[in-house]
């Protein structure tokens, strides 16, 4: 899957959406009306046990505390895109949540098209194209940037990963990326990093499977880094993803998980990066109701904010581990360290 491929998709999505359009520039809500905020998913639906499934629990409790309600609309093809979001803005949505990078594209397209609608798209930075022009030009006033610093808990997860692999005998890690995109990126960049900072020497595989939904092929990926000896296998695709963390099971092998803490997968699950992708969807869509939203702009996540985090440790891991990995995230904070976003 490419951009390329989400653009044309976008455009040729816009012209099926036509009849939808207009009559969302038709439809008008009253100041008395509920509330409402809607999601919709990228092709990875919302029972992708991590990001989508976040952002759905971000504007469902958003709305139920603007005592509204949240409507989710899948995706099952990069066509669905725009013909949601009008569907949304013809239904007299308050705000309209974009799940990711996908849905770029088809956010901005939307957005232009009713500038009076609010939009917020997770993960994505409204100073890039399609939101921005290269210059800084703001193009999209009415769209929310989501950004998360997932970098800084994916380095201090990388520590611990070096750590575990040393002790387990091993001299490598590995991560099993979907499509490298900056958002996917970030967290193995990081995540490397932080286990060379604790480990010198320490190797790290990586390897993307151009996608975010086949878990055969995470799977598959998986496994030859395993063979070639990883010890730790950070997961960073997804639904796709889910399988690189069963090859770690297979293998007697950690896996780490990520956007959601994972630990419900099982013992295997070293930790997780955790991106509360939900607290974020959470606060745009109170922002739209109390008056407070606005637009062109990124709310950005971090450590010092707890927008990202480590999550659940296994019990297995030394006390001296955790230690030294939560001496990271406090040089982190401090500034001492700055861990990097790309490969």
């Amino acid at each position: 899957m490419k951009v390329r491929t989400t653009a044309i998709g976008a455009v040729l999505a816009l012209v099926a959406a036509t009849a939808l359009i207009v009559s969302a520039a038709g439809s008008a809500k009253s100041e008395q009306d509920p509330f409402l905020a809607g999601v919709v998913s990228d092709v990875g639906r919302f029972n992708d046990k991590g990001f989508n499934q976040l952002s759905l629990k971000g504007c469902k409790s958003g709305a139920k505390k603007a005592k509204g309600s949240c409507r989710a609309l899948e995706s099952r093809s990069t066509g669905d895109y725009i013909p949601n979001f009008a569907r949304l803005v013809r239904d007299g949505a308050d705000i309209s949540i974009a799940t990711g990078f996908l849905l770029a594209e088809g956010t901005a397209t939307v957005a232009k098209r009713f500038p009076d609608s609010k939009f917020t798209i997770v993960d994505y930075s409204t100073k890039a194209p399609p939101f921005s022009t290269p210059k800084g030009k703001v193009l999209s006033p009415n769209v929310v940037g989501l950004t998360f610093a997932t970098n800084q808990n994916s380095y201090m997860i990388g520590c611990l990963a070096g750590l575990m692999a040393k002790r387990d005998g091993g001299n490598a890690i590995s991560a099993v990326g979907g499509l490298k995109l900056p958002t996917v990126e970030i967290f193995i960049a990081a995540y490397r990093a932080g286990a060379r900072k604790c480990v010198p020497g320490m190797r790290t595989f990586i390897d993307y499977s151009q996608e975010f939904v086949d878990q055969a092929k995470c799977n598959e990926l998986a496994i030859n880094q395993l063979d070639r000896g990883s010890k730790v296998v950070f997961a960073v695709a997804g639904n796709c993803g889910l399988g690189a963390l069963d090859a770690a099971k297979e293998a007697g092998a950690w896996g780490v998980g990520v956007d959601k803490d994972q630990a419900f997968l099982g013992a295997h699950i070293l930790t997780s990066a955790v991106k509360r992708v939900d607290v974020a969807v959470e606060t745009v869509v109170l922002s739209a109701k109390n008056g407070t939203y606005k637009g062109g702009r990124d709310l950005n996540f971090n450590l010092k904010n707890k927008g990202v985090a480590v999550g659940k440790i296994s019990s297995k891991v030394p006390k001296a581990f955790i230690t030294r990995m939560n001496a990271l995230g406090k040089q982190i904070l401090a500034g001492k360290i700055k861990p990097p976003t790309k490969t």
